[in-house]
């Protein structure tokens, strides 16, 4: 089978080599399309392709069609809103991410951002500690758990909400369960959120959650832009001069923000939660050893579009 990698922001040299070792030891032939800046090759390139392997390329419903032997996607990292998950069902296609490969940097980022805002982006003037503080954490996922375990580490107080997730699960690893999204805006001075891109959360925060917070609140995203509603953003903000944003996702209205509240808000200049060597490596190896399961003994351990 053909396995090609396309990806228009490459992944490390050592994720190249290790992408090419397993799949060359399990028989398959791979490919590269690195750094390309036109979307003519990449549909060139899918033209005989069985397999794929992208990071934040977005695999649309023309690069489907052009790809005919196409039998599995996998998204190099957890968020996949850059695959299209109808388009690969129609066809047949299996489609993947790699939970769980990057969630450590991200967790780290998280916890990197609300030091970053305590202490007024490293600029002259009396900051704050974190140490002491309450953190809520709104889905308790892979990054949520990891950023819950290195806040308590510093002294932190976690609070998290996830109807998914088992009270009991949350306070076993010594976080306490939140009765309603409303009731942890209301309790912790910094919210990180974790939730994904969907119908459900897309603009769900917004005014009514984040005008809750306490005095000196901060809303730390290293989520998705789309699940702020950025006009009730801007609002809360204008009306509590207290509260803060940080975020590794920049809004659409990002140069407004900063213009209007300055180091109240701040965003990183691209988005930086998978940026470390040993995500970048872990997710592309991850998503290699998944293509070729799946060419084995058919798991879809990780498919999206069930």
């Amino acid at each position: 089978m053909k396995i090609l990698v396309a990806t228009e922001k490459p992944f490390a040299a050592a994720a190249v080599n290790g992408i090419c070792e397993i799949a060359t030891a399990a028989g398959h032939e791979l490919a590269l399309l690195e750094k390309y800046t036109e979307k003519s090759q990449l549909l060139e390139a899918v033209a005989d392709a069985d397999a794929l392997i992208v990071r934040s390329d977005k695999v649309t419903a023309e690069v489907i069609a052009a790809a005919p032997k196409l039998k599995i996607v996998v998204r190099a990292g957890a968020g996949y809103d850059n695959l299209d998950l109808a388009a690969c069902t129609q066809r047949g296609i299996v489609a993947m991410n790699t939970p769980g490969q990057n969630s450590n940097a991200v967790a780290e980022l998280a916890i990197a951002m609300m030091i970053f805002m305590s202490r007024n982006r490293f600029t002259p003037g009396t900051g704050c500690e974190i140490q002491g503080k309450t953190l809520g954490i709104q889905a308790y996922g892979n990054v949520g758990r990891l950023v819950a375990a290195k806040a308590m580490a510093l002294g932190m107080k976690v609070m998290a909400f996830d109807p998914f997730v088992p009270a009991e699960k949350m306070q076993e690893e010594g976080v306490t369960p939140a009765q309603s999204l409303e009731q942890m805006y209301e309790s912790c001075d910094f919210i990180s959120l974790h939730i994904p891109a969907t119908p459900q959360t897309v603009g769900s925060i917004g005014y009514d959650l984040v005008s809750r917070m306490p005095k000196g609140g901060c809303l730390v995203n290293t989520a998705r832009k789309e699940v702020i509603n950025e006009p009730e953003l801007a609002k809360v903000l204008e009306e509590r001069q207290d509260l803060k944003y940080v975020t590794d996702v920049a809004a659409a209205t990002q140069a407004e923000l900063d213009e209007k509240f300055g180091k109240r808000v701040f965003a990183t200049p691209k988005k930086m939660g998978a940026e470390t060597a040993e995500a970048n490596v872990n997710a592309g190896l991850a998503a290699a050893r998944q293509i070729v399961a799946y060419f084995a003994d058919g798991c879809t351990r990780f498919q999206l579009n069930k």
